[in-house]
């Protein structure tokens, strides 16, 4: 139990669409909403919406340490890898992966797509995701040991 109080408080948190930070991977097109990161949630979980175009690569095979993710399809399709096998996704499905469990995604359909990622606790992925779009977005490259180490940075790791 987290809440000790014998009543409830007054502390929910209303966020406007507008207000909302966002980013656009210019080499992609993936749209990416944060619609609730952990900052807003004082660290309880982290919630993004994903917004694919058609035949985009999504997030090779990895894992994170200290934090588990979940993946609801709501439109299209997105292919999830569950540390196994590649599946495909339609809107409705959902994928939660647990600490340390393998998985990555795509979207490799002709057609646009979007889920919803959770990632509990609220770990600070949107920083993870602005300095990615930066280094693709502005043709940095990287070698092998500074993407393990910027992976590593951010409790993200290779699982090849």
């Amino acid at each position: 139990m987290t809440y000790l109080r014998d009543t409830g408080e007054v502390s929910a948190e209303f966020r406007v669409h507008d207000d909302v930070e966002s980013l656009t991977f210019r080499t992609s097109g993936t749209h990416v909403r944060f619609v609730a990161p952990g900052a807003a949630t004082r660290g309880q979980f982290g919630l993004f919406e994903w917004n694919m175009q058609p035949r985009t690569a999504g997030a090779d095979a990895h894992f994170h340490k200290t934090f588990s993710e979940s993946f609801f399809v709501t439109s299209g399709t997105v292919e999830f890898y569950d540390g196994n096998r590649w599946m495909l996704a339609q809107a409705g499905d959902f994928l939660y992966v647990p600490m340390g469990g393998v998985h990555g995604f795509r979207a490799l359909s002709d057609e646009p797509s979007s889920m919803l990622i959770l990632f509990a606790p609220g770990a600070p992925r949107e920083e993870y995701f602005r300095e990615l779009a930066a280094i693709r977005d502005n043709g940095r490259t990287l070698t092998e040991d500074q993407w393990t180490e910027f992976f590593a940075q951010h409790d993200q790791y290779r699982a090849e």
